[in-house]
């Protein structure tokens, strides 16, 4: 049961699909309300575990931290971050009451899950206008596809979008990714994709194409896709201020741009210097810069990448004039240790200022909102905005689309990778947690930048990554420029790597229907293991093992220099130890607590008593993936297994016992 409480007069967001009466009653009794309606509490039994938040740091039990939903680009994910690319502002506590919060309030909710009061819950919100949705039921399962069902189904991405997908910031033209492309088909390295990041454009213009670096675009996209390769072009949220760019000629025509105070069209700065804001939530706005991508459309291009949009602001040009100022006052002064760090902070304080975000506005229907009461949906309205105009500039094709920075409600239109990750062990594990509340929030399509896009990745590490990564619907190996070159051809072992992607392909199969069957039945794709045994109560405080789908549970190495694992087993599974999809052990385990051996280069799969992996044959991309030919791993007596093999087509595969 969902019932909605309204305080003050809420923002539509539009992140709720179903219609849910406002209830004129009380909040029920475990909810304490202040007076002045802008902080909730709720008392934590010991043994209650708090998930959800959606993109976040902290562990799949969020208890003991402090998380305050404010899009925020910030490539330093360390455990001190409150705040990361999007705001996922729905809370599930598993205890002896079962419950579901979801606060949908489109500017900064602190969620303080046991920080300040280690056995109380607190959620705050700046102003008293939101919509509080409390969502009953059986147990957590029952109350995440209720949830699921208010905010809509999720979307759907190509089939050939879970195909490795290799990226780089650092491809500034075709050789460099026809250089990319030989070296996967001469290596034998399964390939599908690959991303242009912002080197593509003129001076860093959407919708251009610098033709010095590309100079024949849609013919090279051609080339790349008769080889089965497609091409995935970035998208950032800033429009270069530039007389005789077109995009930019027709924003300050038509007022499409977010505005100043005194009604002047905003400026800021991203990666082409100086720029101005789309105004993503005037419906006009968000049509004409949807259209946009027709352009690139037009020539071939079946998939996209949009960046910078929380927004992203290097710095507004009116607190850049004011740095410049106070920045004279120290000339020539004796400069002490305070007036060095404000010194400091005065640069460092460019980016992203919250006094910028409160300082420009959007048209709403005619009313002029504050950008800071609306900031967590401007990235989710950026993706909208191309996900709705696909309908319209290319009805028949499934486009992929994933963005960085999103609300709830953008499950609905794109996925999203998990932003500027490091190659750091952590990150590691760091994705294994963030996974489960991704699923719950409605976001299924979801990865991460598979080895770390800062610093420089090692063969380990990356081989590791992968090993969690070729479960994730999108895996996308991607790195920063400047950093060590990572695509996976240029280590040693590259005997191991072909063999981690060839399994990652015969494993398509399975990770594509168990997908689409969340979507359509509103569960999870990973499962935390105290959702999925729920009466365990090692399971429940278990935070470095998932399953994946209906079949299968993975326990991912995330250890610098581990040769294996412990590994606890709610049930008797069957042990799959694969080094390449013909080289692998199976090995019947009972119940309990295990060290197992997991070498660097080998995949472990446990499945499920009563359960059944199918695993596809070799493939170099999508197009060679069989749908009728699979390798069958049973624990126990499974007899069948529902296969999607499009997101419309499931057939029921028989097996004997």
């Amino acid at each position: 049961m969902i019932t909605r409480y309204t305080f003050g007069t809420p923002f539509n967001t539009e992140a709720a699909v179903m219609p849910v009466q406002a209830s004129s009653g009380s909040l029920p009794p475990f909810l304490g309300l202040s007076e002045d309606k802008l902080t909730l509490t709720m008392q934590l039994d010991p043994d209650d575990i708090v998930y959800g938040l959606g993109e976040n740091m902290g562990g799949i039990n969020k208890r003991g931290r402090k998380y305050i939903s404010n899009c925020t680009d910030d490539p330093n994910h360390t455990e001190n971050r409150t705040s990361l690319y999007a705001a996922h502002n729905f809370v599930l506590i598993q205890g002896a009451k079962c419950t579901g919060l979801f606060v949908d309030y489109p500017a900064i909710v602190t969620f303080d899950v046991g920080f300040t009061d280690k056995d109380i819950m607190t959620v705050s919100v700046e102003e008293p206008d939101y919509d509080l949705y409390i969502i009953d039921g059986a147990g957590p399962s029952d109350i995440i596809r209720e949830f699921r069902q208010l905010i809509g189904e999720s979307y759907i991405a190509p089939k050939w979008s879970f195909g490795f997908i290799q990226s780089r910031w650092g491809y500034v033209n075709e050789n460099d990714v026809r250089e990319v492309a030989a070296a996967h088909r001469d290596n034998n390295l399964p390939l599908d994709g690959i991303c242009l990041d912002i080197d593509y454009m003129v001076r860093y213009e959407d919708f251009t194409i610098d033709e010095k670096r590309f100079p024949e675009f849609e013919n090279f996209v051609a080339e790349m896709r008769a080889d089965n390769i497609h091409l995935i072009p970035i998208i950032d949220a800033g429009i270069k201020i530039e007389d005789g760019y077109q995009v930019y000629e027709e924003g300050v025509k038509n007022n499409y741009f977010c505005k100043d105070a005194d009604g002047s069209d905003f400026v800021a700065a991203v990666w082409p210097g100086r720029v101005h804001m789309p105004d993503f939530l005037n419906k006009d706005a968000r049509k004409w810069f949807g259209d946009k991508y027709a352009f690139l459309i037009d020539k071939g291009i079946d998939g996209f990448w949009n960046d910078m949009n929380e927004p992203a602001l290097f710095y507004s040009e009116k607190t850049l004039k004011e740095v410049f100022e106070k920045l004279h006052e120290y000339d020539g002064k004796d400069i002490d240790l305070q007036d060095l760090w404000a010194f400091q902070g005065l640069v460092n304080g460019l980016a992203n200022n919250p006094d910028d975000y409160r300082s420009f506005y959007h048209n709403v229907d005619g009313r002029s909102i504050r950008h800071d009461r609306v900031h967590n949906i401007y990235g989710y309205n950026m993706t909208r905005s191309a996900s709705e105009a696909f309908k319209r500039i290319a009805p028949d094709k499934n486009i992929l689309m994933f963005s960085r920075s999103s609300y709830i409600g953008m499950h609905r239109y794109g996925g999203i990778w998990t932003g500027d990750n490091s190659s750091w062990w952590s990150h590691i594990e760091l994705l294994m947690h963030q996974l489960p509340a991704l699923n719950m929030c409605g976001f299924i399509y979801c990865g991460a930048d598979t080895g770390g896009f800062g610093g420089d990745t090692t063969e380990e590490l990356l081989m590791r990554f992968i090993e969690l990564s070729m479960f994730t619907p999108l895996m996308r190996n991607h790195a920063a420029l400047g950093t060590r070159l990572q695509e996976v051809y240029r280590f040693k072992d590259i005997d191991s790597f072909r063999k981690l992607l060839k399994i990652r392909y015969g494993l398509i199969p399975y990770i594509y229907s168990e997908y689409i069957k969340a979507i359509k039945n509103g569960t999870l794709l990973f499962t935390p293991m105290g959702i999925a045994f729920p009466e365990d109560k090692t399971a429940r405080r278990t935070e470095d093992q998932l399953m994946v789908g209906e079949s299968i549970m993975i326990a991912p190495v995330y250890k610098p220099n581990a040769a294996g694992r412990y590994v606890y087993l709610p049930e008797d599974m069957l042990m799959l130890r694969m080094r390449g999809l013909d080289d692998m052990d199976k090995v019947p385990m009972k119940a309990g607590h295990h060290y197992v051996d997991i070498a660097v280069n080998e995949v472990v799969v446990f499945v499920r008593n009563g359960r059944a992996l199918i695993m596809g044959k070799e493939a170099q991309n999508i197009t060679e993936i069989s749908h009728s030919d699979f390798d069958v791993y049973k624990c126990g007596d499974a007899s069948s297994y529902e296969y999607y093999d499009e997101a419309d087509k499931c057939v029921t595969l028989q097996f004997e016992k």
